[in-house]
């Protein structure tokens, strides 16, 4: 059974699709980039900045699904400029220190000209 997961403490969609979905005891999340909840505004600032806002948004999207990044299974990181890699690790290794499987890759370009965009997968105990 697929269950929609949505909380107001995140970025709400700005497409046909969910923040997460959860299927099963596994939780899917979406792509976050630094969107402030409260404003609908991309963060100012650079890279640390921007990440810190993209864990922040994952942070809430995954409680509101009942875990937590120590369940996060893998993640997948896109950056606008693979420059910015390890800037993006150090922001990245406060909130994720479980080591899970991960892929980092630089694109293009991301929605609204974000820096970084993450998206994780994890298991909802219990």
């Amino acid at each position: 059974m697929l269950k929609k997961i949505y909380t107001e403490n995140a970025p709400a969609a700005i497409g046909p699709y969910s923040q997460a979905i959860l299927c099963g005891n596994v939780v899917y999340t979406s792509g976050q980039i630094p969107i402030d909840p409260k404003t609908g505004a991309l963060v100012p600032g650079g890279i640390k900045e921007q990440a810190e806002q993209v864990m922040k948004n994952l942070a809430e999207v995954l409680k509101a699904a009942g875990t937590g990044f120590e369940s996060a299974v893998k993640t997948t990181c896109f950056l606008a400029d693979i420059g910015d890699f390890a800037a993006f690790n150090e922001v990245y290794g406060k909130y994720i220190t479980s080591a899970p499987a991960r892929s980092c890759v630089a694109v293009k370009d991301l929605p609204k000209g974000a820096l970084c965009e993450v998206e994780v997968v994890a298991v909802v105990e219990g």
